[in-house]
């Protein structure tokens, strides 16, 4: 099969490597799109590498068609229109992946959105709901809320009762975001991100907030936390050290959770997948949650597409096209 490679000077290329073997109780599924995330970005310049037995092959999520399966696989079938949740392996053309990190593509999406599904909302899921146990009413804040992640967490928030706050690059961010459903925003180019907050705070302060930022914006996050606040961490892009204020850990009984997703367990993936079929799955079927799509590249074009990303511009996913 041919898969995005990456050779000693980090430069990318579609070429010829071996085709994953079916476990048995995986599926294989020929892959017809892939979604960018910026753990891609960091495996390529050898920052992230892949957990222990997953594929050395760059790609989170993929979306396609079932091509076979293993001996004790209950769930599926061969054709099945599927996307699924991987710890590697995804800019392929075909792709091995346990049976119970595989969902169906919502109804009505086509492959490229179906792509853009499993890695950011099982992200924002998992976070929002699972580790910091959001609670209808409760006040979210959003960092890089233009990002996969963001945009996933706003519609999630607006979905399921909470107003969210959010923070972005550029004013065409923070528009769409607002049409998204944020309640409010900050340009963090143009202001402090914390002052604008504290308005959307209130008195009572913010309940939960997912930051993929880290050490650069600890503080003001611990200012802006209410009474039993939570503070989730996935991603240190602003640095992986900073001070903390143990004084205010304590006196409002804050909670500093650390999470990823791509080394989790497998019962701990399949749990998050099935949540998200169960009870956000009708959402996009409806109509009331979408996956945002900012560009689509055939793979072969892969380098272009890492570029964009990393330039900081998009809105939503970026993804590629392996057909």
């Amino acid at each position: 099969m041919k898969a995005v490679l990456v050779d000693e000077n980090k430069e990318m290329s579609w070429g010829e490597t071996d085709t994953p073997e079916v476990g048995p109780h995986e599926v294989q599924i020929k892959v017809y799109a892939t979604a960018i995330n910026r753990a891609d970005l960091m495996q390529r310049r050898g920052f992230y590498p892949p957990p222990s037995g997953a594929s050395p092959v760059m790609g989170l999520e993929c979306a396609g068609e079932i091509s076979a399966v293993g001996d004790n696989v209950t769930r599926w079938q061969e054709g099945d229109r599927v996307c699924a949740l991987i710890a590697g392996g995804g800019y392929a053309e075909y792709v091995v992946v346990h049976q119970g990190s595989v969902a169906p593509i919502p109804g009505g999406l086509s492959i490229a959105h179906g792509a853009c599904l499993p890695e950011v909302f099982a992200t924002a899921w998992l976070n929002l709901f699972m580790e910091a146990d959001l609670k209808p009413g409760e006040k979210v804040i959003l960092h890089a809320g233009a990002s996969g992640v963001g945009t996933a967490g706003i519609q999630l928030c607006k979905a399921f009762g909470n107003s969210c706050f959010i923070t972005v690059g550029s004013e065409e961010k923070l528009a769409a975001c607002i049409d998204l459903g944020a309640d409010g925003g900050s340009n963090r180019h143009s202001e402090n991100f914390a002052e604008k907050a504290a308005g959307f705070a209130g008195s009572e302060g913010i309940d939960v907030i997912l930051d993929p930022v880290g050490g650069s914006y600890l503080a003001d996050n611990m200012k802006l936390l209410g009474m039993n606040g939570r503070l989730v961490l996935i991603g240190l892009m602003g640095g992986s050290q900073s001070n903390i204020e143990l004084s205010m850990l304590m006196m409002k009984r804050l909670r500093i959770i650390g999470s990823t997703l791509r080394a989790r367990p497998i019962h701990e993936k399949e749990e998050i997948i099935h949540q998200l079929v169960e009870l956000v799955w009708p959402r996009i079927e409806s109509g009331e949650i979408r996956p945002i799509v900012d560009t689509v590249f055939p793979i072969q074009e892969v380098e272009k597409a890492h570029d964009l990303v990393a330039s900081d511009k998009t809105i939503g996913k970026v993804v590629l096209s392996v057909v």
